[in-house]
């Protein structure tokens, strides 16, 4: 006698499902940007070389009025002060975290389109009909792509974002060793990579629960609309902040219209995007005018977000909007 499957089972099966059909933005697109920001590094690379070389061939490079007479990266670095390799380890990190971000960035256009059309396209090509012949629900079917954007995308993207800072390391490592420095002592040991890695990881949790607004929106526009889900997802956040700020009607609240367009607006289209968070707990905090990238990406910083309550507000929301979205579908057609 045949057995109905278990729900945990047909869920991992819509997982895939989701994956498979948005493999090309899922999975290839973070990594192509992950490649385009290694081969710009390399470009980057070359031309310092070739304008290195040119200045030492010409005489014009001195390092505290010693004249250089070859590319020598120990040489170079042997005068560096303590306060000089710190700073060096400051840009280091932050090269580093500049490298890896355009998996990032590609990530947060993957997961606001994907969204966007996640139940128009299956209505628009009227796929639907068969997905709802099956014995699957509308509510493990819109999970199954709220779980994709909020877990599944993001995950693949910090594995990009991991490979790409470390393929970088080890390029400028191949640099330094080829002209008499030690990688070891002047690049893996001021920089942390390990620290930025633990932030990446302790951040899915974050963006999980702070793009449910963004996600929550999308899919109540994409089960809605009948057309142009991108416009009504689009104008009617924009509209409202425009209509609000018009007439000021946050004084009656004792608040500024910048408190709607941040709060409302900005969390209904935004929150798909990576880091957008941190411009509402502060952004980068230097200290005495220097900033600790290893500090500020660090696991326990990224979690601080976690005790914010506007956090825990659009989240619930956010769970709001995929309710009605799930609803909307249950009953939603092109007929």
């Amino acid at each position: 006698m045949a057995h109905a499957p278990h729900p945990t089972h047909t869920f991992k099966l819509l997982l895939k499902r989701e994956f498979w059909e948005h493999k090309g933005g899922f999975l290839w697109a973070p990594l192509v940007a992950g490649g385009i920001s290694l081969l710009l590094t390399l470009m980057a690379i070359v031309v310092g070389l070739i304008a290195a070389r040119r200045a030492i061939a010409d005489g014009d490079m001195e390092i505290d009025g010693v004249q250089v007479n070859g590319l020598d990266i120990g040489q170079l670095t042997s005068r560096m002060s303590a306060e000089d390799m710190a700073e060096m380890a400051q840009g280091l990190d932050l090269t580093l975290l500049l490298s890896s971000s355009w998996p990032f960035i590609v990530l947060g256009f993957v997961v606001f389109f994907y969204c966007l059309g996640a139940l128009y396209d299956e209505r628009k090509d009227r796929s639907v009909l068969f997905w709802k012949s099956l014995p699957i629900s509308d509510t493990q079917t819109v999970l199954s792509k709220v779980a994709s954007a909020a877990l599944v995308a993001p995950i693949i993207a910090i594995g990009a974002s991991i490979l790409t800072m470390f393929v970088f390391m080890l390029m400028i490592s191949t640099v330094v060793l080829m002209h008499g420095g030690n990688p070891v002592e002047l690049l893996w040991g001021p920089a942390n990579p390990l620290t930025l890695i633990g932030g990446h990881i302790a951040w899915i949790p974050v963006y999980a629960l702070w793009a449910l607004p963004t996600i929550g929106w999308l899919l109540l526009c994409s089960a809605w609309a009948r057309s142009k889900p991108f416009l009504w997802a689009i104008m009617v956040p924009l509209f409202a902040g425009i209509f609000v700020s018009w007439f000021d009607l946050m004084e009656l609240f004792n608040l500024d219209s910048s408190w709607f367009w941040a709060n409302a607006v900005g969390r209904l289209l935004l929150g798909t995007f990576p880091a957008i968070d941190m411009a509402y707990r502060g952004g980068f905090d230097g200290a005495n005018g220097q900033l600790d990238i290893a500090r500020e990406m660090s696991a326990g910083n990224q979690l601080q977000t976690l005790a914010m309550p506007e956090l825990w507000i659009g989240a619930i929301v956010g769970a709001a909007m995929i309710f009605g979205a799930i609803r909307l579908r249950r009953w939603r057609d092109e007929g």
